[in-house]
């Protein structure tokens, strides 16, 4: 139960940042610096709790590359996604009385721009929490947060750079994005974070399945990966 609480947390904190830096007098263009940074501190305070997801596209493609048990897979997402979904309302409750402009992006371009930095979120993630030549290392976390970060300044504009379909429900809730779009999202979102697990397994094949690794902070070895959003 610990790791589910562990991954509500993470998707929480990283959702509130998401809302209260985008909505009203924000963080303006510094937004996806928070948003980043969000992400990295948290993934540094649960990774060796639950892994440090906080992402369901994250959780598949950690699951599709072996490193994670199939009977959690569900239980983690639900975990995110209802995060996700109670930072939204904490948002609207701290944010109470901003405009809130939804973005309305065009289909093909955002569902290219969520599926390349999902595939390069999922990617960073399995290179550098769970791959063996980068077993032990204290980066990691700075490593999957500023790619959310690069990716947020590069296609924010174009897709609202969620890269995480929990994020994609928590803004859909505060009102950042129609709910109509959700689908951009979850399709764009899954098949990179799937695509990515591919690519993984075809460029690392000194990794196999199942191996377990090593975790930065000398707890050992556990199962789940220490991993992002």
């Amino acid at each position: 139960m610990n790791k589910y609480i562990a991954e509500f947390i993470g998707t929480f904190f990283l959702v509130l940042t998401v809302g209260c830096t985008v909505i009203g007098d924000g963080a303006g263009t510094l937004a996806p610096l928070a948003i980043g940074s969000a992400l990295m501190v948290m993934i540094f305070a649960a990774g060796h709790i639950s892994g440090g997801h906080f992402n369901p596209a994250v959780t598949l493609g950690v699951w599709l590359r072996g490193k994670f048990d199939a009977k959690d897979v569900t239980p983690y997402m639900v975990s995110q996604v209802s995060g996700a979904v109670v930072a939204a309302f904490a948002v609207k409750f701290l944010k109470g009385g901003s405009v809130v402009t939804p973005l309305q992006p065009t289909t093909l371009p955002a569902l290219v721009a969520e599926f390349l930095f999902t595939f390069a979120l999922v990617y960073v993630v399995l290179n550098t929490a769970t791959a063996k030549g980068t077993s032990g290392n204290s980066f990691y976390g700075l490593a999957i947060g500023f790619t959310v970060l690069v990716g947020a300044f590069s296609v924010g504009n174009i897709s609202g750079g969620a890269f995480n379909p929990a994020v994609a429900v928590g803004i859909s809730c505060i009102g950042l994005s129609p709910w109509q779009n959700i689908w951009i999202y979850l399709v764009a979102d899954f098949l990179g974070g799937a695509v990515a697990a591919g690519a993984f397994k075809a460029v690392s094949t000194t990794d196999m399945p199942g191996q377990a690794h090593r975790w930065p902070f000398g707890r050992g070895t556990r199962p789940q990966t220490m991993a992002q959003s």
